[in-house]
């Protein structure tokens, strides 16, 4: 088994991504060889995704240039803060729910503009004319890449839908479920852009007459797109903090729960609850299989499954920098009772400030150190398996060479 049929699986989150750039950059540094076959992402983790699949040179080399262009994002390169967008968006929404929807309404399609964040992708992914995304074309040409899958949630079907960009010769089946099914085809800018679309803050994009919103909405099976796509070991990065029961005793808030709050838990049980409960279905099937006879398995495989995740909660950490907003986003967030309640996940998820950003960054490094062991255990078998192969290949010419030399001095 090589790199090809490792899957590297990127959970949402907005701005807790930070995390897995962490993570990844001390799992590069240690493993400077390693680079997985198959990528899948959901919203940001589909921004990570596709920057890797879209990269210039090795694995380690593109989260080298994603942890710089991460380390220097700022909220004024996601969305937008200016007052005057702010203001006017909010005051359309307000015109609207006092209105019924009567005609001539001003309409708004988000609470925020992510005209910045197109901006950013497209000088960072460099797309061609036609908007497809050369780089990975060409790294699924190489070899370097295997498949590459983004997923989104229709707003006109009500399906998830994951896009699948894979190698030729690469053996991809699409499949469809009653609410899950993958199209095949060249990425964009534009399914990027629909994958990270968090419901009412980020606007809904359209792709191919279709509208789409972020990928965690009806994914609930978040590990699937990287087994459809024949992955037999998968490293899953969460941004979701594990609370133990000690922690979730003391009450998040005092009183009735703001809507910061509600939407917290909302989203928390959206994008990132799911990718646990995946986790354990797998580990219990992976048991089954184990425990049948070969012959009896009817083609069932085990995967190979590690899952990593923050050590402290990212939501509480966002309170350290809610004071370090934009004035007028703050003042928003703070309308919405961001500051009535201890774990701030909303917020997190738009926290996009450079401090906090580095938090997360250098907590997902020291993650994955406090985690070696783990992570050594899971990718060992990778790097024996080329290492294995190297010696052969060094074993073979040497003896190939002796041979040829104990023939020509026969000859001679």
């Amino acid at each position: 088994m090589d790199d090809a049929n490792v899957a590297l699986v990127l959970s949402g989150g907005g701005a807790r991504a930070a995390y897995q750039v962490g993570l990844l950059r001390y799992i590069a540094s240690r493993y400077p060889n390693f680079a997985p076959g198959i990528l899948t992402g959901v919203s940001a983790g589909g921004i990570i995704a596709t920057g890797l699949a879209s990269r210039e040179g090795s694995f380690g080399d593109a989260v080298s240039r994603l942890h710089e262009s991460w380390r220097a994002l700022r909220i004024e390169d996601v969305f937008r803060v200016d007052p005057g967008d702010l203001a006017s968006r909010v005051t359309r929404w307000g015109f609207r729910l006092v209105s019924a929807g009567a005609p001539g309404t001003p309409r708004t399609r988000s609470l925020l503009d992510t005209a910045p964040l197109r901006e950013l992708l497209t000088r960072t992914l460099a797309p061609a004319p036609d908007g497809t995304l050369p780089l990975i074309a060409r790294n699924l040409d190489t070899g370097t890449l295997r498949a590459i899958a983004l997923t989104a949630s229709s707003y006109t079907t009500g399906q998830s839908v994951t896009w699948v960009q894979s190698a030729e010769g690469c053996r991809v089946m699409t499949w469809e479920r009653p609410q899950h099914r993958s199209l095949d085809g060249s990425l964009r800018v534009d399914h990027v852009m629909a994958s990270a679309a968090l419901p009412f803050f980020f606007p809904a994009v359209e792709v191919d007459g279709a509208w789409y919103g972020d990928g965690g909405i009806r994914l609930t099976a978040p590990l699937s797109p990287a087994l459809h796509l024949g992955a037999r070991k998968i490293l899953a990065v969460s941004t979701r903090y594990p609370r133990g029961r000690d922690e979730t005793a003391p009450p998040a808030i005092g009183g009735y729960p703001p809507p910061a709050q509600v939407a917290g838990v909302l989203l928390n049980a959206i994008f990132l609850d799911l990718l646990d409960a995946d986790a354990l279905r797998l580990e219990q099937l992976n048991a089954l299989i184990d425990r049948l006879p070969r012959g009896a398995r009817d083609g069932l495989r085990p995967v190979e499954l590690l899952v990593l995740r923050p050590s402290i909660d990212l939501g509480r950490l966002a309170n350290e920098f809610e004071a370090d907003l934009p004035r007028t986003f703050r003042f928003l967030v703070r309308g919405l009772g961001s500051r009535e309640t201890r774990s701030n996940d909303m917020l997190s998820l738009l926290m996009f400030q450079p401090d906090y950003i580095a938090r997360a960054i250098d907590l997902g490094e020291s993650d994955a150190r406090a985690h070696s062991g783990d992570i050594d255990a899971f990718l060992r078998k990778e790097v024996e398996s080329r290492e294995a192969i190297r010696d052969k290949l060094v074993r073979y010419l040497g003896l190939f060479r002796n041979r040829r030399r104990m023939r020509f001095r026969q000859q001679a």
